[in-house]
């Protein structure tokens, strides 16, 4: 981005109009540019009251007395960081059908993959050894699935789910409550430089907001709205977690749960979910099983990666699960006995070509696309 642009991105979150407000406004005019040139008069057809206008235009004239622009830019000069409006193609596209979506993102790292297809992985900061384990291994059979894991870089379940992905050669997201220069918690701080350099961290907030307790709730809508389900590992009653659990029903995203012993009392949250209905996770495959219509609308928003190249690209065991299936719809039962491999790792492959675009799922069954 220009820094021209993301001078004018700054001076939009310096107006002190609402996130609601902001968001329908940039998607009314079309790009930051087009917001700045349109003037007042585009501002109040876009649903901006008086007062928000006079705010708008007195900012974009005369900057704030309480953002320090320059100070903001060279903030994220330090940590490369950029901005990305809700109108830019790299912003998430399932995160923009959402209700309330961000009006600009802060990122650091491969921007791209907050477009890719993502398993949110959440839970207790106080998280048992048998969860991390837990959290851990998920994340790691996630990513051989093709997934990248998205979490809140917070200790317990999100370090243990960061560092799984990592671990098993794959990608990851973490969406931070802070301004995208600051880490937190500080024990976080190599962890955070390991995802810039394999993934990517993104925030709503804007450099040196510090870790301010209300935005903790309010950044997990975007954990959840990047994913296509939420995986609550370990989480008591109360718990932060189940508010993740929340947001993610409330858009239309899957939530499974781990089922822990009654006599846990770190599992009551995830207990309590999987009575409320959600999807009780002993493998990676229970998650799988559960995705496909998701795949399925992220590939409507996301172009599918067709032809030659995608398929030279696959390896041997996907190559040959792509040629077992046909163009007449085929079980996955049947693929198993065709090609004599096991069901779940049938089912992991087949996860991958559908998020490929290069086969289709329909009633359970499977047929080339």
């Amino acid at each position: 981005m220009p820094m021209e642009e993301t001078r004018l991105c700054l001076l939009l979150q310096a107006a002190g109009i609402e996130d609601a407000a902001l968001t329908r406004l940039l998607l009314h005019c079309g790009c930051p540019a087009s917001l700045a040139a349109g003037g007042p008069a585009l501002w109040l057809e876009a649903g901006l009251s008086q007062l928000q206008v006079g705010n708008l235009e007195q900012t974009l004239l005369h900057g704030s007395r309480s953002f320090d622009i320059d100070s903001q830019l060279a903030a994220l000069a330090a940590v490369d960081a950029v901005i990305v409006p809700v109108t830019d193609a790299r912003y998430p596209a399932l995160l923009r059908t959402n209700h309330d979506p961000p009006p600009l993102l802060y990122a650091r790292g491969d921007v791209a993959l907050l477009s890719q297809p993502q398993l949110a992985m959440v839970g207790s900061r106080r998280a048992s050894p048998a969860g991390l384990r837990a959290a851990g291994s998920l994340a790691g059979d996630a990513v051989a699935a093709g997934l990248h894991i998205t979490s809140g870089l917070a200790r317990g379940i999100d370090g243990a789910a960061h560092q799984g992905a990592l671990a098993a050669g794959g990608r990851s997201i973490a969406v931070v409550a802070t301004g995208i220069d600051r880490v937190y918690p500080a024990q976080h701080r190599r962890l955070a430089g390991d995802l810039v350099q394999a993934g990517c961290l993104v925030s709503e907030f804007p450099p040196g907001v510090p870790p301010l307790r209300h935005n903790f709730p309010r950044r997990n809508r975007i954990i959840s709205g990047l994913a296509l389900g939420v995986v609550v590992v370990e989480a008591a009653l109360p718990s932060g977690s189940l508010i993740t659990a929340g947001t993610a029903l409330e858009q239309g995203r899957e939530v499974f749960a781990l089922p822990w012993s009654i006599y846990h009392a770190g599992g009551g949250g995830c207990l309590h979910l999987i009575r409320d209905g959600a999807k009780m996770v002993q493998t990676i495959h229970d998650v799988l099983e559960e995705l496909g219509p998701m795949y399925s609308l992220q590939r409507e928003l996301l172009p599918p990666l067709h032809g030659q190249g995608v398929e030279a690209g696959l390896s041997a065991r996907q190559q040959r699960v792509l040629q077992l299936v046909g163009y007449e719809r085929v079980t996955v039962d049947e693929l198993s006995r065709q090609g004599a491999l096991p069901v779940a790792v049938l089912l992991a492959e087949l996860t991958f070509l559908e998020m490929q675009g290069l086969v289709s799922r329909t009633d359970g069954a499977y047929i080339r696309s």
